[in-house]
């Protein structure tokens, strides 16, 4: 949901921003993150490509680049990627604050291209019916490419905080639920 429509609640995943991007060219495209003291530092560093945003407690700049990309100032937090895309399609950004308590789930659902996420606290399994994978504070990226259902599951015992991307085909929605598939509950497990 759009994080207007937050009405206090804490847990959940909100929508902070979403913006078209075109097409994103032939080479590897990555995710780049960096954090700022400031709005208007964050804004003067922004590219061709980059969003900024305040979110659980920091003001972000998000940048989709090619590989080795840098803003001219700000802290580098992390580069994920290369994310799996179409060449030939455009892509609109979406960046959201997810922040779930261990258990808690999303519904099954799938995206028209890829979803990361930067984990700031606690961890995420992640179930698509080829397996799982596990995203922490610290640990490895998850990306997952546009197309296969998926189920997200806050693990371990700490609330799992993060910020997420969906870098969506523009011709398509963001996400639909998918129920021609149902998880094997390998993240319970």
């Amino acid at each position: 949901m759009p994080v207007a429509e937050r009405a206090g609640r804490e847990m959940g995943c909100f929508i902070m921003v979403s913006e078209a991007l075109g097409r994103l060219g032939q080479g590897p495209i990555f995710w780049h993150i960096d954090t700022y003291s400031s709005v208007a530092e964050a804004e003067a560093a922004k590219g061709l490509r980059g969003t900024v945003v305040q979110s659980l407690g920091k003001i972000w700049l998000f940048t989709i680049a090619e590989a080795g990309w840098r803003p001219a100032s700000g802290e580098r937090v992390a580069q994920i990627g290369p994310l799996p895309i179409d060449s030939d399609a455009a892509y609109t950004a979406m960046y959201m604050e997810a922040v779930f308590r261990p258990g808690m789930k999303s519904t099954v659902h799938r995206h028209s291209g890829p979803e990361a996420w930067y984990t700031l606290t606690g961890e995420t399994c992640l179930e698509t019916p080829d397996g799982t994978m596990v995203g922490s504070a610290g640990g490895q990226y998850v990306i997952v490419p546009g197309g296969p259902p998926m189920e997200l599951t806050a693990i371990g015992t700490e609330v799992r905080r993060a910020e997420v991307l969906i870098l969506h085909d523009s011709s398509k929605p963001h996400s639909s639920l998918a129920s021609d598939w149902k998880p094997k509950g390998l993240c319970q497990k």
